[in-house]
Parts: C-alpha cells; sequence; structure tokens
C-alpha cells in the first residue's frame, strides 16, 4: 500500500444522497478482415463531430456547493479506471444508454440537466458520447454501487473541474462514499460555490478563455477512479482518441514516481 498521504476534497452538495470508475492465410480471410476493418474506421469517422455540431463548456451561473477536505490514501498511484465521454449537438449512431458503467460496475456515471433529467448517451464499441445542446445546463452524476471508497478525478474540455488547471489524471478529485452518489454541477470557484457547466459553442467555453485550456480540446468529459484507503472501513502512456481530443493533456509524457 502505498504510503504517501492524500488530501482530497468531500462533496457536501445538497443532491448527494445521504450526506449533502493461429494466423490464417486464406486470401478470402484476408479480405473479409480487411473489410471489416474498413466499415469500423467508417463507423469512427461518423461519430466525429463536424465544426458546426461542435460543443464546449461554459462558466455559468453560481451554484451553491460546499466541500471540505478529508485525510486519505490512494490505494495504488494509477487510476483502477479511466473513461472519455465526448459530447456535441449531434445525432450519434451506436447503442443508446442510461448510464455509462465504469471500474466494472462498481462506478456509473450518468448525466443530466439541472432540472434532473437524464440526457441521452451512446456507447459504440469502446466509445461513448453524449448529445447536448448550447445553452443547456448539465451536471455529471457518479454512482457508487459498491461498499469501497473511491476518488474520482474529473476533466471537462481538458480542464480540471476542482482548480480550472490543465487536468491531470494525477490531481485530487472528489471522495465517493459507498452507495453514495457524488454530483459535480460545474468548475469550483471556492469551498462554497461551482460555476455551472453550460452547454456552449466552442469559442464561448471556459477552455477557449483561459490561459489553461484550448479550444482544440473542447468536447470532452474524462474520469481516473482511485480506490481509497479509507481508515474507518477496512509513466502511464498518453491515450488520443480518433479526433485528437485528451481528456488529461497535462500528463504527455509523464508518469508518477512512487513515494
Amino acid at each position: 500500500m502505498w504510503s504517501y498521504r492524500y488530501y482530497l476534497y468531500l462533496a457536501l452538495l445538497g443532491l448527494i444522497s445521504a450526506c449533502s470508475t493461429p494466423v490464417m492465410r486464406d486470401s478470402k480471410t484476408n479480405v473479409s478482415e480487411e473489410m471489416s476493418s474498413s466499415r469500423a474506421d467508417s463507423s469512427a469517422r461518423s461519430q466525429t463531430a463536424a465544426a458546426s455540431e461542435r460543443l464546449g463548456t461554459q462558466w455559468g451561473d453560481d451554484v451553491t456547493s460546499h466541500v471540505s477536505s478529508v485525510d486519505l490514501r490512494r490505494v495504488s498511484s494509477a487510476p483502477i479506471a479511466e473513461a472519455s465521454l465526448r459530447y456535441a449537438d449531434k445525432s450519434y449512431g451506436g447503442r443508446s444508454i442510461n448510464s455509462m458503467s465504469l471500474a466494472a460496475g462498481k462506478v456509473e456515471l450518468s448525466v443530466e440537466s439541472d432540472r434532473g433529467r437524464g440526457l441521452p448517451l451512446y456507447r459504440d464499441g469502446s466509445q461513448y458520447y453524449l448529445k447536448g445542446e448550447a445553452g443547456q445546463a448539465y451536471r455529471l452524476v457518479y454512482r457508487n454501487n459498491s461498499n469501497n471508497t473511491y476518488e474520482i478525478v474529473a476533466s471537462v474540455d481538458g480542464l480540471d473541474v476542482l482548480n480550472g488547471s490543465r487536468a491531470s489524471r494525477y490531481n485530487n478529485g472528489y471522495v465517493l462514499r459507498p452507495k453514495q452518489r457524488l454530483v459535480i454541477e460545474g468548475f469550483r470557484k471556492s469551498n462554497s460555490a461551482v460555476a455551472s457547466f453550460i452547454f456552449s459553442k466552442p469559442s464561448d467555453a471556459y477552455a477557449a478563455n483561459t490561459p489553461s485550456g484550448s479550444i482544440n480540446n473542447t468536447g470532452i468529459i474524462g474520469t481516473a477512479i482511485y480506490e481509497l484507503y479509507d481508515p474507518n472501513q477496512r509513466k502511464r502512456p498518453v491515450s488520443r482518441g480518433n479526433d485528437g481530443l485528451d481528456a488529461f493533456p497535462a500528463d504527455e509524457g509523464y508518469a508518477p514516481a512512487p513515494r
């Protein structure tokens, strides 16, 4: 177990329940494999948002959201699960789903409007997509289905949701207690408020208007999950999609050293 300590945020949002991750030589076979690969490439291209469909997330209204610091330790220096969710004002193909299953189902991620209505999610192979509309407020909802305690490190448009810095999967995150729900409504401004997430045109996005961000990285939501050692209970490669978006751009070429 890693001995170093992390100071993590425990979300106390009113919306968090209970308190507020043999080779075949036959030529016909080879032709079939090439055709299958071509279809897969075509499918991936069809899911890429056109310039007119792209969205970002702007800095919205103040929302009351109290947090406090807790002293917990990560079980390991690397996340146990990671996921990226691409979003645009686009009619995506793929299978319609209500939530993303993370960390082998131990954690679920869904996206809601500010009125609590689930927004459309789609899965196409290993990729996940979210349909949004400019001007619509949204929030990220994580549900812990397990008896373990997790840390959720989240990013929007390549920016850390806790401090607005260039996102890294190794940053501190929110604590997600067993069988509870964590709602992230916006970019944190202080220990008592966040700026709500609102879909916008890329040029109006927070990432396009802060030195830490880039308009080229708008349209992606990232999640990294760590298991935490809770005393009350018992060089990572850069991964980019075909569209070049990176949910954690600060980690390029970086691997944390064990302490």
